[in-house]
């Protein structure tokens, strides 16, 4: 076995410290790694096997005194060692900080950093642009199965945010939901599903089922690019009913990593590394860029509950603060009209794709401070208040199913059993987004719109479909702008609700 230079474990009693010593170790691992890696592309077979492993951070208690009780995470849940792998230092920096001082803070005593046991995969030590298909024979990607460790599925399952990882005696108990190769693989498919890079990813994420609302945000991202910061009011005028407020979002970015300044701020180097994709990726991002990483990013999941599964399982090691649905749906009371809006406060689960993951017993609570936000933002754009917003806006269950056809089933098959749920609506993706952000710990909410009302014979039809997409879609997008401005200015320890949290919970959030 060949590996870089052993680095210490070492104790610090300052975050900034301690996450130095871990992008030490994570560099010095990395930097092997690609050498080597190169070497061996060029045609150099090293002598033994190659291995880098990520950095670890530990820390150990003696007690079960901690800080204050209203706390939702940043702590430990009682004496013991806790201890989680960490990559990418350089993407998580600002995250980690915020642990690292969080648990010195609530605990006290000492952080440890120092190389853990767990290596590096190959494919993970790439730089962005590298590509090794097209420079190894078969013969040489064969022989790289014996001189670098490749991905390790059994390394990077959710048994820590399902509540089922069974712990050996001795092993440390986890800081964090994910472990640094559960990360990285991550990382990677965002980077495939969404044709976008992970460090252009921002806090707050909207999830839609139809490109309407991605052709919307757009053309709002272009518009408000075009204007230098602090000029134009309201992102889609100065009339107040149209008011989003604008300032402090520097770039809009676009599949391919495609990068458009703020009017008045120089390129930045790997702005001309983008380029338009030949064709758009499965499920394309969208990003509008503020320096902190508060900003908006949206994705087009596409229909169906297994992508919403998919690109929320990726996109939850990112630790966003919250994640919302902005979509179609199928009315389901006759009192609805096309274009009514839908925040769900519960959820039907047909959706079948959480199943193993998180049984259907599991309730799927509201959050008080993601409602209020949706509703007040509705408020806000629409101009309604009090009993005239219960014209527009509907407080009800959501029941998301896996049969895009369910109306074809037998009856009286589906529809009882969302009568007796008290459904309002249906979808194909919102109990999905909200069940994985249950079990990821990651603020959620849904906002949908009445698309049809097939129980009552109001079926999509080309023309009733298009004047409804022009009426309502700008609206629709700009409330969920507004609902992430709304979110933005809480606290993100009650954005963070106690309601995700399970008995025995990671410190990080």
């Amino acid at each position: 076995m060949t590996s870089p230079t052993l680095i210490t474990t070492q104790t610090f009693a300052d975050a900034d410290a301690a996450l130095a010593h871990a992008a030490t170790i994570y560099q010095s691992g990395i930097q092997y790694l690609r050498q080597t890696l190169q070497d061996f592309v060029t045609g150099h077979t090293p002598s033994a096997r190659v291995r880098a492993c990520y950095p670890f951070v530990r820390v150990r208690t003696h007690t079960v005194v901690r800080a204050d009780s209203r706390l939702s995470f940043g702590f430990v849940a009682g004496p013991g060692v806790y201890e989680t792998t960490l990559t990418r230092p350089d993407l998580f920096a600002d995250y980690y900080r915020e642990q690292f001082q969080l648990l010195l803070k609530n605990h006290g005593g000492v952080l440890e950093v120092g190389l853990s046991s767990q290596p590096i995969p190959i494919h993970f030590s790439l730089a962005q642009h590298d590509h090794l298909e097209g420079t190894l024979s078969p013969e040489r990607r064969v022989l790289m199965r014996d001189l670098f460790d490749l991905p390790d599925l059994a390394a990077m399952d959710d048994g820590i945010a399902n509540g089922t990882q069974e712990l050996r005696p001795g092993d440390p108990q986890p800081l964090a939901l994910f472990t640094a190769p559960r990360v990285d693989y991550s990382l990677h498919r965002l980077r495939h599903y969404t044709g976008t890079n992970p460090e252009h990813f921002q806090n707050f994420v909207l999830f839609t089922n139809y490109q309407f609302y991605i052709d919307e945000f757009v053309r709002l991202g272009h518009e408000m690019m075009a204007k230098p910061l602090g000029q134009g009011g309201g992102l889609l005028g100065d009339a107040p009913e149209q008011a989003v407020g604008s300032d402090g979002y520097v770039a809009f970015v676009e599949p391919g990593n495609v990068v458009t300044r703020r009017a008045g701020m120089a390129p930045e180097p790997e702005d001309q590394l983008g380029a338009p994709p030949p064709r758009l990726p499965q499920m394309p991002a969208y990003h509008l860029i503020r320096p902190d990483r508060s900003g908006i990013t949206m994705v087009n999941i596409g229909v169906g509950p297994a992508n919403a599964k998919n690109i929320s399982d990726h996109i939850a090691v990112l630790r966003p603060h919250a994640w919302l649905m902005l979509g179609h749906c199928a009315g389901l009371r006759n009192t609805q009209q096309l274009g009514d809006y839908v925040l769900a406060h519960g959820y039907v689960r047909e959706d079948h794709v959480l199943d193993e993951e998180l049984p259907l017993w599991v309730p799927i609570p509201p959050l008080a401070e993601v409602q209020r936000a949706l509703e007040q933002a509705v408020a806000d754009v629409t101009r309604l208040t009090g009993f005239e917003l219960k014209r527009l806006l509907r407080t009800g269950t959501v029941a998301s199913t896996d049969n895009r056809n369910w109306e074809l089933l037998p009856h009286p098959g589906p529809e009882r059993r969302f009568s007796q749920s008290r459904a309002v609506a249906l979808d194909m993706e919102s109990a999905t987004i909200a069940a994985n952000g249950f079990r990821f710990r990651v603020p959620y909410g849904t906002l949908l719109c009445v698309s049809d009302k097939p129980l009552h014979g109001e079926i999509k039809l080309p023309g009733m479909a298009n004047q409804f997409y022009r009426e309502r879609v700008d609206q629709h997008l700009r409330i969920g702008m507004r609902a992430v401005e709304l979110l933005r200015r809480q606290r993100l320890d009650q954005l963070h609700s106690r309601k995700l949290r399970s008995f025995a919970e990671v410190a990080f959030q």
